[in-house]
This record gives structure tokens, C-alpha cells and sequence, in this order.
């Protein structure tokens, strides 16, 4: 399992791809908000997709809304997720 940028890096095209977002991997930083106007501008609809994509892709299961409000706050606070977890959780 990729650590730091490089698991950063496979968030973000992860994204762009489950998402179809209109964004390069360039313009999104780990620390972009995903959801409101300030950030990335997501739903909720793009919240349940973006779960089930993590859990498809990094192995990484969000079983509940309060986990998934602490998770999916940016890049950043997914990869943490996912490097503290090892994947699992």
C-alpha cells in the first residue's frame, strides 16, 4: 500500500476518475475541502460514490455518516484514514 504523496497522488486520479470531475490532479490540494463552495463542491450522491470507490480501491471500509463526515474532509484526512488502517478498517 503506497504511503505520503505517492498515496496522496493515487487519491486524487481516483477522484477525477470515480467522480468525473473536472479538475487535474495538479489543482487539488490535500488540504482542499471536498464537499462546499470553498473546495471541491461535492454532494452528497458524490459522497457515496467517493465511499464506495475508497473501499474499492485502498480496501478502506466506512461503516457509518459520523466516520464518513471525520474521513472525507480532504485528501489529506482520507489518506491519514488509510495509512493509520492499513487499508482496513
Amino acid at each position: 500500500m503506497p504511503q505520503g504523496p505517492e498515496l496522496r497522488q493515487q487519491i486524487k486520479e481516483m477522484m477525477i476518475e470515480e467522480l468525473m470531475l473536472d479538475f487535474e490532479v495538479s489543482e487539488i490540494e490535500d488540504q482542499t475541502p471536498i464537499f462546499g463552495a470553498g473546495g471541491l463542491g461535492l454532494d452528497s450522491v458524490d459522497a457515496l460514490q467517493l465511499v464506495v470507490a475508497i473501499e474499492k480501491t485502498f480496501g478502506l471500509k466506512i461503516g457509518d455518516a459520523e466516520k464518513a463526515k471525520a474521513v472525507l474532509q480532504s485528501v489529506e484526512t482520507i489518506a491519514k484514514e488509510i495509512e493509520s488502517n492499513g487499508g482496513a478498517s
